[in-house]
């Protein structure tokens, strides 16, 4: 953490966020329906009740406008972490460059609440602002945002409308004329936060790739684990289920005993995958030990091996693929 980098995230998130709505038309007309006229409606990043006093105490905003409403204001809320869109954090991406290669690992996923704020004098200006802005969300809105340009991330980002709700200020007496009417505008946005690009490196990329295929365990195989003598305790019985995990209703991985003689325990009905740094545990005897290696009876079925070419192939040029699979 004592690396120094920005990658401007949250302020390009404020940036589009509010690039949504900084061009919005207005148009006033006329009884007999005919266009009287025409303004874009002006935004800025403020808060709701300073931007009110604002307007209040300094209606021109010390410059000439048309008017001073309609106007909006925007600003960002609270942001939380988003468990349902977690990444493996431990995944890097790479881009080769002329430097060298760059990488990063996944980014994190946050939530950024976002509230939109429209003020006009008259319920008619309101209405039609609020209904161009709700026909562009069902009830998301997705914007694409250029968000690591060195690694060439590019994100859609889904900006999604919660609620809306609207108030009318007064100044002075109930009777006055005088009245500002507020839109509020609630948004989620489902962002991601990055971490530091790393400096380019010699690191090359992977140009050969072979993937084997074997078959699959059937019941009646026998997987036979040498255990670790001085691991643990306890003779294991034929034909009591030996399992890894916390219970055996929980278990990662469990198998039936055929055997257990001289340090070897051999299993059949083979279920999940067994870890070497885990116990395996008799059901029945509560014998418990953690083996040093295996030996299953698999057959490979196919191999498969890919080679790029050119040998200087990188991620920023063209290249080729040659790919040949055996059948045993």
């Amino acid at each position: 953490m004592a690396n120094v980098f920005y990658n401007r995230i949250i302020r390009k998130l404020v940036v589009g966020f509010g690039n949504l709505f900084n061009d919005i038309t207005l148009v006033r007309y006329n009884s007999d329906q005919s266009e009287q006229e025409r303004f874009i409606v002006p935004i800025a990043y403020a808060q709701k009740e300073l931007y009110v006093q604002r307007l209040q105490g300094d209606p021109d905003l010390e410059k000439k406008v048309q008017m001073t409403l309609p106007r909006m204001s925007f600003e960002m809320g609270n942001f939380s972490y988003d468990a349902s869109r977690k990444q493996n954090t431990n995944v890097k991406q790479f881009v080769q460059t002329p430097a060298g290669v760059i990488s990063q690992y996944n980014p994190v996923p946050y939530n950024f609440d976002f509230s939109l704020y429209i003020y006009v004098r008259n319920i008619e200006d309101g209405t039609q602002i609020i209904e161009h802005i709700l026909s562009y969300f069902t009830p998301d809105y997705t914007v694409k945002l250029n968000l690591i340009p060195e690694m060439g991330v590019i994100k859609e980002v889904p900006v999604i409308l919660n609620s809306t709700s609207h108030e009318i200020v007064y100044e002075g007496s109930r009777e006055s004329e005088t009245r500002m009417i507020i839109w509020s505008l609630n948004f989620t946005v489902k962002a991601f936060i990055f971490g530091p690009v790393s400096a380019p490196s010699n690191t090359g990329i992977i140009t050969t790739s072979i993937t084997n295929f074997y078959n699959k365990i059937q019941p009646t195989d026998v997987v036979s684990f040498t255990m670790n003598a001085n691991s643990g305790i306890g003779l294991y019985k034929t034909g009591e289920l030996a399992f890894q995990g916390y219970t055996l209703g929980v278990a990662t991985a469990s198998g039936t005993v055929q055997s257990f003689a001289n340090n070897i325990l051999q299993l059949v009905n083979v279920e999940g995958n067994f870890m070497s740094t885990l116990p395996i545990v008799g059901s029945q005897s509560l014998a418990s030990y953690t083996y040093t290696s295996y030996s299953p009876i698999f057959n490979k079925m196919v191999s498969a091996n890919s080679n790029v070419y050119p040998s200087s192939a990188n991620s920023s040029s063209s290249w080729l693929a040659n790919t040949s699979i055996h059948n045993y």
